[in-house]
């Protein structure tokens, strides 16, 4: 659910960059019918997935949620990172957020045709309302959480979620900065092998692509 940061952990290749901003929308053995380059990306963006749920901090993280939203826990802090790390953009990267947003969007863009088509309406929201930009502003994250309420199959406390995160913001911060520390360390050194003897499978929990 972390698109922005998945997009960062990447790195500099725009087939990583792609694959890990789509890796949600891919599901079963890789490569699929996704072009190898493409299915470099999303094997990233599973590693990376699976590195967070090991990692203590963001394992502190889901912690912090209450017991209400205990349950999407995983999908409240992978949103809140997302914010955090907009929030403080400048201290990550040497683009400024917006161009480095425009630029992901536009490689997303030219790789379409080899994008499954099931990712192509969110793809081009994405660019439009340019998501990356807005997970700065805490209204916007609750906006996204009221979305996906919405549009979730059982009812749900998505909706207010962002409460979660304005209890214990300092909390969520800390073992943010940490986690994101440790995570760049993962993922340059998976670019650096880039060696994929078995592709990881999809994470069978359930998750909702309606940022």
């Amino acid at each position: 659910m972390n698109f922005l940061a998945h997009a960062l952990l990447a790195g500099q290749a725009p087939e990583l960059v792609i694959g890990g901003v789509i890796g949600d929308w891919i599901k079963g053995p890789l490569p699929g019918r996704l072009p190898d380059d493409l299915a470099k990306g999303v094997a990233l963006h599973r590693a990376i997935d699976s590195f967070s749920e090991r990692h203590p901090a963001f394992r502190a993280s889901r912690a912090r949620v209450s017991p209400v939203r205990r349950r999407y826990a995983g999908v409240l802090v992978d949103i809140f990172y997302d914010h955090l790390l907009a929030l403080d953009w400048a201290k990550h990267h040497e683009q400024p957020l917006d161009v480095y947003s425009a630029s992901v969007y536009k490689k997303i863009a030219g790789r379409m045709d080899h994008i499954p088509v099931g990712a192509h309406r969110a793809m081009a929201v994405m660019a439009a309302e340019d998501w990356f930009v807005s997970y700065a502003g805490l209204d916007n994250i609750a906006i996204v959480l009221a979305r996906m309420s919405r549009r979730a199959r059982q009812p749900n406390p998505l909706a207010g979620g962002e409460q979660e995160f304005i209890v214990d913001a300092g909390g969520f911060a800390d073992d943010f900065h940490m986690w994101l520390h440790d995570a760049r360390r993962f993922a340059t050194q998976w670019r650096a092998e880039l060696t994929l003897p078995a592709l990881p499978e999809a994470n069978d929990t359930p998750c909702s692509n309606s940022y």
